[in-house]
C-alpha cells in the first residue's frame, strides 16, 4: 500500500509545497519537511498525530500559506520519513525531531507559532523543556491531545471505566494487524472511533486514506509508546502561550484531557471546546483550527506588542 495514499482533489488533497527539505534528528533519522508560502512570511510549523502525515494539515496549509510560512513534517515512519530504529520510538525522539526541523526551518532567532495535533501535541509536551524549543516557540497550539493515562481515558469501547476496558483498549489500538484497503466497513470503524458523529464523507475519506496508509509496525511501536504515556511533568514547562482545542466527542483523547491540559499550563490563552467534534479535530473542523493558529500568529508574531493578559482564562465552546 502506498505510503502516499491521501484524496487528490477538494479542500483536504494537500497543496504542493514549494520546497522540500530533509532534516536530520539527533540519532540521525531523516525527517521529510515540507514548506509552504512566502519564505518572508510569519512561520506557523505543524507536527502531525499518530497515524498520519503532513496531508493531515492540508486544509491549515492551504488556508494559512497565502499570509504565513506553513512549515509541515512527517514523523519518523509516517509518510515521507523513514521508520526509525527499534530505539527510535520514544517522547525523547519526537522532541529530538522537533528541534530538528526548527533549526532547519528557522532563520537565526526566528521564532514560530507550533501547533500540534494528537502525537503532535505530546511532542510538543515533549520537547517544552528543552532550549531549543523555548528559544523558537512564541506560542503553541494543542490540539486533541493528552499529557498521560490515553488508553485508561480513552472511550473507544463502550464500557464502562475499569482494568477490562483498558487492557482491551490497549490491545486493539496497539495491535499489528494490517488495517489494508479503504472500504465502507473500515470508514464506519474510523468514523466511530476518531470522529463525531456528524462528520461528512469527504472528512471520513480523507482520514480515512491518511490513517491506512501507516505501516502496521510503525503504527504498533508508536501505540507502544503512546499506551505509557506520561508527559504531566513536562507540562509545567510549557511556558510559552499556549491554546488548547478538544472536541466534545473524542472517543480517543476525551474533552477531559483538553482541560486537565487548560487547567495545568502555566500560561494558558484559552480553551476552546468543540461540540460535537471528535479527535480529528484539524479535518473536522479546519477552520476553528485555522482560526487558532492564525490569532496566536497575529499576536505573538505581530511586530506590535499587545497586553493579552486577558486571555488567559479564555473558556470557548464552539460548535463548528
Amino acid at each position: 500500500m502506498s505510503r502516499l495514499m491521501h484524496v487528490v482533489a477538494g479542500p483536504y488533497a494537500p497543496p504542493v509545497a514549494r520546497r522540500e527539505l530533509v532534516a536530520v534528528s539527533a540519532d540521525g533519522a531523516r525527517l521529510h519537511v515540507e514548506v509552504h508560502g512566502d519564505e518572508d512570511a510569519p512561520a506557523v510549523v505543524l507536527a502531525h498525530g499518530w497515524t498520519c502525515s503532513t496531508a493531515f494539515w492540508a486544509a491549515q496549509i492551504r488556508a494559512l500559506a497565502a499570509t504565513h510560512r506553513v512549515v509541515a513534517y512527517d514523523q519518523r515512519g509516517h509518510g515521507r520519513s523513514p521508520a526509525a530504529r527499534a530505539a527510535g520510538h520514544s517522547t525523547t525522539a519526537l522532541a529530538d525531531d522537533l528541534v530538528a526541523v526548527l533549526e532547519a526551518t528557522l532563520a537565526p532567532g526566528e521564532r514560530a507559532v507550533v501547533g500540534g495535533h494528537s502525537m503532535g501535541g505530546m511532542t510538543i509536551m515533549a520537547a517544552a523543556g528543552r532550549p531549543e524549543f523555548a528559544e523558537r516557540a512564541a506560542a503553541v497550539l494543542l490540539c486533541s491531545t493528552g499529557s498521560s493515562r490515553l488508553v485508561s481515558e480513552a472511550r473507544v469501547l463502550p464500557v464502562r471505566a475499569g482494568r477490562v476496558r483498558t487492557r482491551v483498549t490497549g490491545a486493539v489500538l496497539g495491535s499489528r494487524a494490517p488495517l489494508g484497503p479503504v472500504t465502507p466497513v473500515a470508514r464506519k470503524v474510523l468514523k466511530y472511533a476518531t470522529m463525531g458523529p456528524g462528520s461528512a464523507p469527504d472528512k471520513v475519506e480523507a482520514c480515512a486514506r491518511i490513517v491506512h496508509a501507516c505501516p502496521a509496525r510503525v503504527r504498533h511501536a508508536w501505540s507502544q509508546v503512546l499506551a505509557g504515556l506520561d508527559l504531566d511533568a513536562d507540562v509545567a514547562r510549557l511556558t510559552v502561550p499556549t491554546a488548547v482545542i478538544g472536541g466534545t466527542a473524542d472517543r480517543l483523547t476525551p474533552i477531559v484531557h483538553a482541560r486537565g491540559l487548560a487547567a495545568a499550563l502555566p500560561h494558558c490563552v484559552g480553551l476552546t471546546e468543540l461540540t460535537g467534534m471528535g479527535h480529528m479535530t484539524p479535518v473536522e473542523a479546519p477552520e476553528a483550527v485555522t482560526a487558532a493558529l492564525r490569532e496566536l500568529a497575529e499576536l505573538y508574531l505581530g511586530t506590535t506588542e499587545m497586553d493579552t493578559t486577558d486571555l488567559d482564562t479564555t473558556v470557548k465552546e464552539k460548535t463548528p
